[in-house]
């Protein structure tokens, strides 16, 4: 079995765009391990606010199984892929982790986790212990030293 960390954010109807993904990550995988929610301003663009998240699955599925099911779920939520990687979303579902695989070529583990508070501050409520797999430090002490945690509000989905 594969412990997969996912990123969710979305600031386009973002309660209906989350609930939906959430229930639609469940139906597919089984239980969840899900993180608080939390309200972050846009990064790198003008924007609505984003709701961001992180879910945990367990998977015997392949890799780019799982990958596949992410970017169904995107687009069955309207989701409009661009040319701007900043820009509003109603659904972004980002790979995160896939146990402690390291491999630069697939993106794991992604980059975001550590450069973005919205990502790695949620995954640090869910996974504390959990050692990042190239910086070997666990989520929680990243999280603790991390420099641009912002303006995080914690809301209710």
């Amino acid at each position: 079995m594969t412990r997969a960390w996912i990123s969710l954010g979305s600031n386009i109807e973002p309660e209906e765009n989350l609930r939906a993904a959430l229930a639609l990550l469940e139906a597919r995988f089984g239980p969840l391990v899900v993180s608080p929610v939390y309200r972050t301003a846009a990064e790198g663009f003008e924007g609505d606010d984003f709701l961001n998240l992180v879910v945990g699955i367990d998977t015997g599925e392949p890799l780019h199984a799982v990958r596949g099911a992410l970017r169904a779920i995107e687009e069955a939520r309207g989701r409009v892929r661009g040319s701007e990687k900043f820009s509003s979303r109603t659904l972004d579902l980002d790979l995160l982790t896939w146990n402690e695989l390291v491999d630069p070529a697939l993106g794991l583990p992604r980059d975001e986790i550590l450069e973005y508070a919205f990502v790695l501050g949620p995954l640090a409520d869910v996974a504390p212990d959990e050692r990042h797999p190239v910086a070997g430090r666990t989520y929680s002490e990243l999280w603790r030293a991390f420099p641009r945690k912002g303006r995080m509000e914690r809301v209710e989905l």
